[in-house]
Formats: structure tokens, sequence, C-alpha cells
């Protein structure tokens, strides 16, 4: 847990998520299509069989590797820096920015709906939800993926402080 983030008297963390910006989803986007296009090229690789085409594949299987790799730090990193997180509390959600740092706090007598908007295709997987306040406008973040282990929390913690959707 975030130093800091268990201070907004919403009582103890009953879990943390990672959420992303839009800056997340073009990533996730471009990770995915430069997967696709290395995946195209392995096969014409093998189809073609141009000359060098065993050093050709053994560069693009190692951008591969490197781009899946870099995915995997990134995610074990962020989650132990607490980069771009959704604290649940029993009183409300804290959602952590870039940085760490709590960019948003809502109290869940302060939240008047919870929408939610889900996007499935084959380039771009996530759950996007918009925390709707009293007087504070909106608060709006994603979970990555197509079933994110912060939808079945958020949604049941919300209606059992009866926030619909």
């Amino acid at each position: 847990m975030r130093p800091g983030v268990n201070g907004f008297g919403l009582g103890e963390a009953c879990g943390d998520y990672a959420v992303a910006g839009v800056g997340g989803a073009l990533a996730q986007t471009g990770r995915r299509m430069l997967m696709t296009l290395c995946l195209v090229l392995l096969v014409l690789l093998v189809v073609k069989q141009p000359t060098g085409a065993l050093t050709k594949g053994v560069v693009v299987t190692g951008i591969m590797l490197a781009v899946w790799g870099l995915t995997r730090a990134w995610g074990l990193v962020s989650a132990r820096l607490g980069l771009r997180r959704c604290y649940l509390f029993p009183g409300g959600l804290v959602v952590t920015g870039l940085f760490g740092r709590p960019r948003g706090v809502v109290a869940w007598s302060e939240v008047t709906a919870l929408n939610v908007m889900v996007t499935g295709s084959l380039m771009m997987a996530f759950h996007r939800f918009e925390v709707e306040r009293r007087g504070a406008g909106r608060l709006a973040f994603l979970a990555m993926g197509m079933e994110p282990g912060l939808v079945e929390p958020l949604l049941s913690r919300a209606a059992a402080n009866g926030v619909g959707r």
C-alpha cells in the first residue's frame, strides 16, 4: 500500500487494483499492433524464406520478447511503487496518478452515480469507470483487459453503499 493513501478516513483498505488513463489504452493498442506486425513478419519469413531469414527471425523474436518483458516489468514496478492504482475502502476509493500521488479521493456518500463503459476488440480492451460526485465533478479511470480484477469488487462495494449504475 502506498504511504499516504490510507490517511483519508475511509477505513481499512479492501484491495488495490491497477488502473490506467488514455495513455495506457493507447500503449495497449500500440503494443498489440507491434506484436501483430511481428507475428505477420515471422509468418512471412517462414513462408518466403528470403536470404538471412534466420537472422531476421531472431531479431523479430527478440523484439517480441523485449516488448513482452518490458510490459511485465512495468506491471511489477508500477504495482510495487503504487503507480496508477485504485484503492478500495469501505468508505470510498482513492485513485493514484502516474507518480503515485492521490489523483482523486471519493467517499461513497458523495457519489451520485457510477457509469461503466466496456470496450473489447482485438486491439483494445478496457472498462472505463466514471464516478460522478456531488459538486466535485467526475473522476474517470480505466481498468485494462476484458475481465479486470477491479470490476467486481468496485461494483459490489458501490452497490453495498447504495450507488447505482
